[in-house]
């Protein structure tokens, strides 16, 4: 039996899922530069509360009816724990992000944030106990050390900012892992309503201790900031679900360009030459190890194939 078509998305589907995560990359970059734009005028604690509520405020019409029986499911079949923890780590990713591009600039933050693939793996072979050959490892540590190029440790000071970038890449990395098991019983709708609806009320609460009411200008850019980031977000979902990840994953970091010129625009903000050195680093360690992902999978279901 020849399963290798079944293997690959149809090229329609590549090209469609190509435009969807650009479109994703620029969403995400705009989104990041008004989250930049928030912190300035209130604490990043209250602006992760208002990008979640305005969120929600967006999913929420589909949730009250066409999706409202895949919501309903989640809690009669009681699978709302996962739920919980992801929403958990999203609030410590999430927070620990935007203290951090309100701090460093956004497309030195963006280099490093291209880390997290290399988390992701780390973490599937600790916790999820997949087997990581020592080629991958490799490819970890390099773009470990493409992190250093970019923070360049002694050119400038390693603050808590730069440590909130690290706690944020971790934080990411276990928020992918744990939409790995969400997305194989839920569709993307369903798992960012329900994020919406966990994560805001837990965001309220370190926001109540830095709280300061926004003016209706500030809250009209919230709303848009939410509406700007939960389509990039749907984007990027209907990209990976229209063709392999590693073959659209790559697309993603069209998000660099897009923040620094936007960036650029909006701040003034540039990122010297060694980091994107450190860049190219960190993009080409993760691009290997998404290929070895695929290339194993290919592998697998090959073999799965024939055995049928």
């Amino acid at each position: 039996m020849d399963a290798g078509p079944r293997l690959r998305a149809p090229t329609n589907q590549l090209l469609a899922g190509a435009g969807y995560m650009l479109l994703s990359a620029l969403l995400f970059g705009i989104g990041n530069t008004a989250v930049h734009w928030a912190a300035t005028v209130m604490d990043p604690l209250e602006v992760v509360f208002f990008r979640n509520l305005f969120s929600l405020m967006w999913m929420l019409p589909w949730a009250l009816t066409a999706g409202a029986p895949a919501c309903r499911a989640v809690l009669a079949e009681r699978r709302l724990g996962p739920y919980v923890t992801r929403a958990l780590t999203t609030l410590c990713a999430m927070s620990a992000w935007f203290y951090a591009i309100s701090r460093i600039p956004l497309p030195t933050a963006t280099a490093v944030s291209f880390a997290i693939p290399l988390f992701v793996a780390a973490g599937a072979a600790l916790i999820l106990r997949e087997r990581v050959r020592p080629r991958r490892w490799a490819a970890i540590f390099v773009g470990l050390a493409g992190v250093t190029i970019v923070l360049r440790p002694g050119a400038a000071p390693i603050d808590l900012a730069f440590l909130a970038l690290f706690v944020h890449c971790v934080a990411a990395a276990g928020t992918i892992l744990q939409m790995r098991l969400l997305s194989r019983r839920d569709n993307a709708m369903v798992i960012v309503t329900f994020l919406g609806l966990l994560v805001t009320p837990m965001a309220l609460v370190p926001a109540l201790f830095v709280w300061t009411w926004p003016s209706w200008s500030v809250l009209g850019g919230l709303a848009l900031l939410g509406g700007l980031l939960t389509l990039g977000q749907l984007a990027m979902t209907k990209s990976l679900s229209l063709a392999e990840s590693s073959a659209m994953m790559p697309y993603d970091y069209a998000r660099l360009p897009f923040t620094a010129v936007v960036a650029w625009i909006a701040f003034g903000q540039t990122m010297d030459p060694w980091g994107w050195v450190g860049a190219l680093v960190i993009a080409g360690s993760a691009l290997y190890t998404m290929h070895r992902d695929a290339a194993d999978g290919r592998k697998t279901a090959l073999e799965q194939a024939r055995r049928a």
